[in-house]
């Protein structure tokens, strides 16, 4: 009798689409979405390593970031993302996303806005968005896409759709990559 088996690994259960905040072709063989949260130490080393595998792979590999703040555990992660997207809102996510784990250890309020400042932001609609929570319902829904995918800690990676549930060193998770890469 032949078995059959299936992949039983968590899958990404809402697709990348142009909500999210992308780096990368949409042409890329291979789609890394994160699900991190801008407190978290371990998110912090995973910072680099993302890259350094941006770095490696180039036009091969589209990163997408998705908010995951664990307010249990971090009083100013929800802040910091919403942060995130309102920066987003004005075309600089990434700019922010990068000084948010860069200045991980100062993330308050008065933080937030001087980071704004420094990117290039107008401070007056940031400082109103975060006061109004205006992006509090977009963080919500990348956090309960992140648990109908199966997450339940930060970061979590996701190759290709398919939860990666290997270390996320630069080597093994470049291994995983590479390997998606060749058999999308």
């Amino acid at each position: 009798m032949a078995t059959h088996t299936t992949n039983t690994k968590p899958q990404l259960t809402l697709p990348v689409t142009e909500r999210d905040h992308i780096q990368g072709p949409a042409t890329a063989p291979v789609t890394l979405v994160e699900y991190g949260d801008y407190q978290c130490p371990y998110c912090l080393q995973a910072y680099p390593i993302m890259i350094d595998i941006q770095e490696h792979m180039g036009d091969r590999m589209r990163l997408v970031f998705r908010n995951f703040p664990l307010t249990t555990l971090h009083s100013h992660a929800q802040h910091a993302a919403e942060a995130a997207e309102a920066a987003g809102a004005q075309g600089k996510f990434w700019e922010m996303h990068d000084y948010l784990f860069e200045h991980q250890d100062h993330l308050d309020d008065a933080a937030l806005l001087r980071y704004a400042a420094e990117i290039g932001l107008d401070v007056e609609r940031f400082s109103r968005d975060l006061k109004e929570h205006k992006f509090a319902a977009r963080v919500k829904e990348d956090f309960q896409s992140g648990i109908r995918s199966g997450v339940n800690g930060t970061p979590t990676f996701f190759i290709n759709g398919v939860r990666h549930d290997g270390a996320w060193d630069l080597e093994t998770l470049t291994a995983a990559i590479l390997a998606a890469a060749e058999h999308p």
